[in-house]
Parts: structure tokens; sequence; C-alpha cells
């Protein structure tokens, strides 16, 4: 089999890679920005215009690949307040000019599209665990976007007959995550204090929404399984359906340390709307594809410590 991965270059397309080569034996291209460095021995590595159609076009008809993983996205929540343009470009007409290319090209590959737990925005005390067929409320600018992504996926699944599945991952987390993202936050600023690179307190924003955190080794093994064998045109949630508090998490990152650490609240760091709490029901990707969540949060939590313990070294 080939896969193609189209916006390698972040956090989770290296797991993904090494899951597809090594795991399953794929022969793998992976495609990245002109400004990022990115090599990798296990695939090819090729420069992609996510906003130039004919770009991925001439991709798509070299490479022939069976499956197409759509990771390129602009993913962060808050950087999406402070950026809504980009996030609107990378997420929807990035998507749009790769759906067009697929379209217009003789070797059609199984597509996955690559959402998010946040499309389903103020969820409703009733609705917890939350189904994909539930009504999406996107609560920020990114949700907005990725909720866009999943029903051109759908549309263009009806109406040209592609072969697309879509999916809503949830937080996922571990090592070699930046520092955008919460827990690899609170693991830096840890790692910094431990190294008296800063002075014991961390700077947080809202503790207490709760959220579904999932380690990124176990969701690409779902990315994996659904484009070989999920059902065209369908959404599939990938978490582990339980949410946790921020609070929570945070709570267990400090009690991996030996210091006394303070926490105080960044307004900085809080956005415009949070939701309270967003938490999957991950029954249909059990059921249609056999997959579930294998590693635990302590051990994830812990690894991706140590790897801001071993930067700081």
């Amino acid at each position: 089999m080939k896969a193609l991965v189209i916006g390698g270059g972040g956090f989770v397309g290296p797991y993904l890679v090494r899951h597809l080569t090594d795991d399953l034996g794929y022969k793998v291209t992976v495609t990245k920005t002109v400004k990022e460095t990115l090599t990798m021995d296990n695939a090819t590595v090729r420069n992609l215009d996510i906003l130039d159609m004919e770009q991925i076009r001439t991709l798509l008809e070299e490479e022939k690949a069976d499956y197409l993983f759509h990771l390129a996205a602009q993913s962060s929540v808050a950087y999406s307040w402070k950026n809504p343009t980009l996030t609107v470009d990378v997420n929807i007409k990035g998507c749009i000019n790769l759906l067009e290319a697929i379209r217009l090209v003789e070797k059609k590959p199984r597509v996955l599209l690559i959402g998010s737990g946040e499309e389903y925005g103020h969820i409703k005390k009733d609705e917890c665990p939350i189904i994909e067929d539930n009504v999406v409320r996107p609560g920020n600018i990114y949700a907005a976007t990725k909720s866009c992504q999943n029903m051109l996926g759908r549309i263009y699944s009806d109406a040209y007959g592609l072969d697309i599945m879509m999916v809503r991952a949830f937080n996922h987390i571990g090592p070699n995550q930046t520092p955008m993202f919460v827990v690899a936050d609170f693991c830096k600023q840890v790692a910094d204090i431990e190294k008296g690179k800063q002075e014991p307190v961390i700077n947080v924003g809202n503790l207490s929404a709760k959220r579904d955190f999932t380690d990124v080794r176990d969701v690409v093994k779902a990315y994996a399984k659904l484009v070989a064998g999920g059902k065209r045109g369908e959404t599939y949630n990938v978490g582990t359906g339980h949410a946790i508090a921020i609070q929570d998490i945070l709570n267990k990152i400090i009690a991996m340390s030996d210091k006394d650490i303070e926490v105080k609240v960044d307004p900085a760091k809080l956005r415009p709307v949070d939701v309270p709490i967003i938490e999957p029901d991950i029954s249909k990707i059990k059921k249609e594809v056999g997959w579930e969540p294998l590693i635990p949060l302590e051990q994830t939590l812990r690894e991706t410590l140590e790897h801001w313990r071993k930067e700081q070294n």
C-alpha cells in the first residue's frame, strides 16, 4: 500500500508516518511547507503549498497513493483567535483545493480528513458523551473551520462519489508536542522550573474546562484503521471517551515533580469563549473498525514531561 500524508511537519505527522511504515509496511510520501524543516528516513518528503490547487493535483498524479491523510491545518484554538484569516485560509481553502484536486485526477485515493472534537462546541448537558450526528455548535474560529471541512468532505463524497471519511479527533498529546498546547505547556513549565530557568510558578488559563486527552500514538492507529476500513461519507469520533478537568491534568503533572510549585492564572492564556466540557462517545469507531485507546493518561503525561526534561539538557 502507498500512503500520502498531507501536512506531515506538525506534531502528528511523524507519529503517523512511523506507524504506517514500521508497523504496517506502507510506502509513504509526506508533504511539508517550504518554511518547515522535515527529514524522514522512512518516507519521501516533498514540499507542498496547500493553497495552490495545481500543485496538489500534480502531486496526486505523480504519487498515485492508495490512502491519503489530510493533516495540514492551523490546529491551535488559541492561535485561531489571533489569526483567524490564516486559520480560514489553511483549514477551509486548503481543504477545498485538496478535494478539487482529488476530483480531477484519475487515481483517486481513500481520504481521511482530520477534524476536531472542538467542532461540537457548546454541548448541552444531556448530550454528553456526544455522538457523531449530534448538532455542531462551534465555539471558536478553529472549530468553525474544521466543521466546515467536515461538511465539505461529506458534500464531495455525496456529490462526486469520492471515498472520503472524516474524523473528529479530541485532544491528543504526547512527547514532542509544541507548548502552544496545554499539556506540553504545563510539562515544559515544570521542566523549566526544575532546571531553574523559571520561578516556581506555573502560569495557566482556564482550569475548569473538561477535555478528552488521548495519546497521539493511539490516535494515529485510529487514523490508519479508519482510512482502510471506515465507511465512505461517515464521521468518527477519536478519543478515550472520558473527559478530565484541566485542573486534574495539572495536578498530575505537578505531582511528578519534587518542586513546590505555585499556580497563577495568566489572563493572556484565557480564551474569549471556552466550552465547559467536551466528551465523546467512541462506540462507533470501536464497532466499525475495532479501535480503542490503550496507553494510560499517566504514562503519556510522564513521557511528555521526560521529553521536556531532556530538552533542558
